[in-house]
């Protein structure tokens, strides 16, 4: 019978031996010794759940992922909304201080035409005064005459 070369089988389940470990390089513990189906299928289910553990820590790291990405589009958005209701709120000032001066324009133009409407109208009622004055005169004048006409004898 030829020799073979290498370590002894005892040997090579050892922890330096590259069945011994998972895909992903960690360590799985030492498994003792049992019959050739049972060592066969026991190696095969490690190296699956060795499997699963690494899909399962990719997944866990791709959702944290995602919820950093949700996260930083979030403060972005925030930023955005931020920026938005500053350009807003100046925009809308602006308008406001627009407004205003219009307001105040218009004040303006009605003011004036409101003075010479006064001073129409205190000219109406400097005449109108002038008038009542002139009637009073007059209401005396005929109240003389009268006085007058029936004061003197009848011939």
């Amino acid at each position: 019978m030829a020799r073979r070369e290498g370590p002894e089988p005892e040997a090579a389940l050892g922890p330096e031996s590259p069945q011994d470990q998972d895909p992903d390089g960690t360590e799985v513990p030492p498994v003792l010794p049992r019959s050739g189906a049972e060592t066969a299928l026991d190696g095969q289910a490690s190296r699956y759940f060795a499997s699963l553990d690494a899909s399962v820590e990719a997944l866990q790291q791709r959702a944290q992922q995602l919820i950093d990405r949700v996260n930083d589009s979030r403060k972005d958005d925030h930023t955005v909304m931020s920026s938005f209701r500053e350009s807003l709120l100046l925009k809308v000032s602006g308008l406001a201080e627009q407004l205003e001066e219009r307001l105040f324009q218009r004040y303006g133009v009605h003011n004036a035409l409101i003075q010479e409407r006064l001073q129409q109208l205190a000219a109406v009622v400097e005449r109108v005064e002038q008038a009542q004055a002139e009637l009073q005169q007059v209401c005396r004048t005929v109240e003389a005459a009268y006085r007058d006409l029936c004061l003197q004898p009848e011939a």
